[in-house]
């Protein structure tokens, strides 16, 4: 941090700043004016604009847009698939100078020891990591995983400097409910940002849930619900991400009247969808092209998110904010030509000389004895629960199917389009395996497993030939986790995602190549997903409506109880 002496001196021009972006057309996201004049930096830090400045050095950018850097305002970056590192190279050069994370997925599997890992590596990236503390740690009482985080646990981390709030509070039955666990939670952060979670919410509980402290919504999937959550104080989040796509149904609501009280998030994205679309660049031209207003669209991504989570920072290129700034060539594409993260450059220079974080929680698969067996369903009763999948929804319908058994099993149907689903805990705990059945794949032969699995990461696996799937869930543990597709006893693909089963020790350019040939191979086995790998691993998530499968069984989530 530069002393205040040389942040005046700089403003006022008595001495040269250490950089200036001269020429340049900036975006101001509170009165939507075009301002002239250059940018002048000391550090990190903006300290003039609208006048000229000599600089130690000076960038042209004449004739270009300037923009604040973009936040993302949730995200798991496990989900990417690739270390924070990794992810930082990947999406800051794209314009995200902030990501505020929840690092819950590694910390159902590795405890403390997952989120003071995030910690230690967000000291280290060019972006700025935020890390939000994981608040559903299991998410619910009726999945297996690698840890448990109590209060205790996260009042540890309380003070860190990467340390924002709360993460997502998906067990929100326990808040509507004063369960004592939860009340523990909340009130130890009372005061401070805590994200919510709350698919489907509506009227009593809704205000039940907002009265507990909680500001921001990403989990709403219709322009009705997100404005009844608007109405109730709740600034809403659009995700766009690589399986929930809410865009489409909620950029009628990105005005400029409502765009102070909506931001943009990615939750979960994965760099194949990062290389062909993009991250939240992405988001802001789809965004403009459905008949946005690209001013809203710009402040949603930028001020708006920072004032959201109390980021007085930036948002904003002003003097005294951080130098998160965008050049872009024209507002409408979103094609980032140069990307300032806190005055610095994100360039391979910068990105080479950072200080990388040694990876943890390898050889954490530990799988009971998997064979063809454990993946029959069986039961008396042929009325049968079955999960049915809504494209590019992590929300699920309750299906019911009669289902005959035969020698005391119900064996998959791809005529039907009626595949077999697995958890089977992975942690070395109980070794639990629970079977079902799901719709939506169209998978016709083979398998495909993962141990992405939310949130808890168990093993899932879908798929109509029970050697296959015992193969692929095998084949799981010998890679230390990540994914796999299988068809007539034969690996077709697979990426090893060693720390964790979550997150690759690769560059994200050879993950990305990995996740292409997977896609491949899914579509020979006749899965018709745009993204199977992630849709099947929220089938497992026992907070998202309304039927869902974790190592205990099937779990109407509607009820909230597994199904006997």
């Amino acid at each position: 941090m530069q002393p205040l002496q040389t942040l005046i001196a700089q403003a006022r021009g008595r001495t040269d700043a250490d950089l200036v972006l001269r020429g340049g057309r900036v975006l101001d996201t509170v009165t939507g004016r075009f301002l002239e004049g250059d940018i002048a930096i000391c550090g990190e830090t903006i300290v003039g604009i609208c006048d000229h400045y000599e600089g130690q050095q000076v960038i042209d950018v004449t004739g270009k847009y300037l923009v604040p850097g973009f936040i993302d305002t949730h995200l798991h970056i496990e989900s990417s698939c690739v270390t924070p590192f990794e992810f930082d190279r990947c999406v800051c050069p794209k314009g995200v100078t902030t990501a505020i994370c929840d690092p819950h997925e590694i910390a159902n599997v590795a405890g403390a020891e997952g989120i003071r890992y995030f910690l230690d590596a967000s000291q280290h990236t060019i972006m700025d990591i935020v890390v939000q503390l994981s608040s559903c740690v299991p998410s619910t009482a009726m999945e297996t995983t690698g840890a448990t985080l109590d209060v205790n646990d996260l009042i540890a981390f309380q003070d860190h400097a990467a340390v924002l709030g709360l993460a997502e509070f998906m067990n929100y039955p326990g808040i509507i409910n004063a369960d004592p666990d939860v009340m523990k939670k909340l009130e130890a952060f009372r005061g401070q940002h805590i994200d919510g979670h709350s698919p489907l919410l509506r009227g009593r509980d809704l205000n039940a849930y907002v009265s507990a402290g909680i500001r921001t919504e990403h989990e709403a999937t219709t322009s009705e619900e997100a404005l009844e959550k608007m109405q109730k104080g709740m600034r809403i989040l659009i995700r766009e991400g690589s399986v929930s796509k809410d865009l489409e149904a909620l950029t009628p609501l990105i005005t400029e009247l409502n765009s102070p009280y909506i931001c943009f998030c990615t939750d979960d994205r994965n760099p194949l969808d990062i290389a062909e679309q993009g991250h939240l660049d992405h988001i802001i031209r789809t965004a403009i092209a459905r008949g946005a207003d690209p001013f809203s669209v710009y402040r949603a991504a930028s001020l708006s998110a920072a004032e959201a989570f109390g980021l007085k920072d930036r948002g904003q290129i002003a003097p005294g904010k951080r130098a998160d700034i965008v050049v872009l060539d024209d507002l409408a594409t979103c094609r980032a030509e140069m990307v300032l993260s806190g005055g610095r450059v994100a360039d391979d220079a910068e990105f080479a000389a950072r200080k990388i974080t040694e990876p943890i929680a390898r050889q954490s698969v530990k799988l009971p004895l998997i064979t063809a067996d454990s993946f029959r369903c069986e039961g008396n009763r042929t009325q049968t629960p079955i999960i049915g999948i809504i494209p590019g929804k992590i929300i699920t319908e309750h299906l019911i199917e009669e289902i005959p058994p035969e020698a005391g099993d119900k064996y998959p149907d791809p005529t039907q389009d009626l595949a077999r689903v697995a958890v089977i805990e992975r942690h070395g705990k109980v070794g639990n395996i629970a079977t079902g059945f799901v719709r939506g794949f169209d998978i016709r032969r083979g398998a495909i497993a993962a141990t992405v699995c939310h949130d808890h990461h168990n093993v899932v696996a879908v798929g109509v030939d029970y050697d296959d799937l015992a193969l692929a869930t095998i084949r799981l543990q010998q890679i230390e986790g990540g994914f796999v597709v299988v068809r007539d006893g034969k690996i077709l693909a697979e990426l090893a995602l060693p720390i964790a089963g979550l997150m690759s020790l690769e560059p994200f350019e050879r993950v990305e190549e990995k996740l292409r040939d997977l896609r491949t191979a899914a579509k020979t086995l006749g899965v018709s997903l745009e993204e199977p790998f992630l849709q099947m691993a929220f089938l497992a998530l026992p907070v998202i409506p309304h039927l869902k499968i974790t190592d205990h069984g099937m779990v109407d989530v509607d009820r909230f109880e597994v199904i006997p």
